[in-house]
């Protein structure tokens, strides 16, 4: 879950990390006063949940209380990148000296926390990669053991930083990573920490992702969750309850189980095709559950041949056919669907989708091959094999 930025700065106001004084307004008229109230310079800032703000026109400085009533104005009456924009935080404007980058992120594959420090502050970290790799230092972090002061002395010296600047520094990056801790996140950072004209540190601006997983331990969090924010298919699948993640290809996916998920989209990828979405309807998914599934599919525009793909254990295959039959019915279904039914109740699902516009395969390989045949091969690209023809490897057929 994605916050915005004046949740995550309330936050991380709590554990010591400095802000600039700020003020959150929902028209104009309030953006107006809210300058008047600190000070008159500001920066109106949209609070959406997009990247690029800056670039977008979605922030923007003002002198005076009437610049910045008119700066709102402009911000909150058009969308950004696409994302409504309902509020506007407008923040006390300083003199910014330096500029550097302190974030925290889960890192999977070394199964701890990387803390990163760039003395390049104020751009997306993935652009400072690309360009200047060797400005980014990291550490990782044992998430039982914590983050060591050896550590945090490292990354003060990597942004060369020393003296009192250092240690205030030290304590900064020590703050975010209990921040980090406290709250389950995946992501935390700042983003650009600013050294002041006064030479103090302040942050302005934050991005905080929370693991959604964690949401039910954490209440107060979960009450943050912005429903607009969400893509509209993700969020009819949050209703539905399934599991769903938007993907660039053609070949829309149903299938039970995240392995069997995961090995459906590499077996349409093996046969040149790609796959648009991952799909979970998981154990024991009711027919409601599967026809809501497949509407999220059928209404995808992308989508140009859909893939029902079934181990039946504790999920019925003949429950999953009778919604498929019924998602026919309303006369939504513009694209050709293929399944491979196996397990639980598979030949009574089998009888239920012959003699339909259901096209019937009897293993994965054959079911994802003719899934994207249908869909016209790999967007931009043509139909056609990427792997070994028609042999390919035979565990593929099989059930995980």
């Amino acid at each position: 879950m994605k916050t915005h930025e004046y949740q995550a700065r309330e936050i991380l106001q709590g554990y010591g990390i400095p802000f600039p004084a700020a003020q959150v307004a929902s028209t104009p008229e309030e953006a107006e006063a809210a300058a008047a109230g600190l000070g008159g310079a500001v920066v109106v800032k949209a609070q959406a949940l997009v990247g690029g703000r800056g670039k977008a026109g979605g922030i923007k400085r003002a002198a005076t209380p009437s610049e910045a009533r008119e700066a709102a104005a402009a911000i909150l009456g058009a969308p950004l990148k696409g994302r409504p924009v309902r509020k506007v935080l407008v923040a006390q404007a300083v003199t910014v000296v330096r500029e550097y980058y302190v974030g925290a992120v889960l890192d999977r594959s070394a199964k701890a926390i990387t803390v990163m420090v760039s003395a390049v502050g104020g751009m997306d970290i993935e652009e400072v990669a690309r360009t200047s790799p060797g400005s980014i230092v990291r550490v990782s972090a044992d998430p039982l053991l914590g983050l060591a002061d050896y550590q945090t002395r490292e990354l003060a010296r990597a942004a060369g930083l020393a003296g009192d600047q250092a240690r205030a520094f030290r304590a900064m990056i020590a703050a975010l990573f209990t921040a980090f801790l406290a709250n389950d996140c995946t992501l935390l950072e700042v983003n650009p920490l600013a050294l002041t004209e006064t030479g103090v540190f302040a942050a302005l601006d934050a991005k905080m992702i929370i693991d959604d997983n964690a949401l039910a331990r954490q209440p107060g969090l979960a009450a943050l969750h912005d429903p607009e924010t969400d893509e509209p298919a993700e969020a009819e699948a949050l209703k539905v309850g399934v599991s769903y993640i938007e993907l660039e290809g053609n070949v829309g996916c149903l299938v039970n189980g995240a392995g069997l998920a995961m090995a459906t989209m590499d077996v349409i990828q093996l046969f040149g095709g790609e796959p648009a979405n991952f799909l979970d309807i998981g154990g024991g998914a009711r027919v409601e559950q599967v026809r809501g599934a497949l509407r999220i599919l059928f209404h995808d525009p992308c989508v140009r041949a859909v893939l029902v793909n079934i181990f039946g254990g504790i999920t019925r295959c003949d429950v999953v056919a009778q919604a498929v039959v019924d998602a026919f019915a309303p006369g939504e279904v513009t694209v050709p669907v293929v399944a491979r039914l196996v397990g639980t109740n598979a030949a009574e699902g089998r009888a239920i989708l012959d003699g339909t516009a259901v096209v019937l395969a009897d293993t994965m390989n054959e079911a994802a091959k003719k899934a994207v045949e249908l869909a016209g091969g790999r967007p931009g690209g043509s139909a056609g094999l990427a792997g070994p023809g028609d042999a390919p490897p035979a565990a593929g057929g099989m059930a995980p």
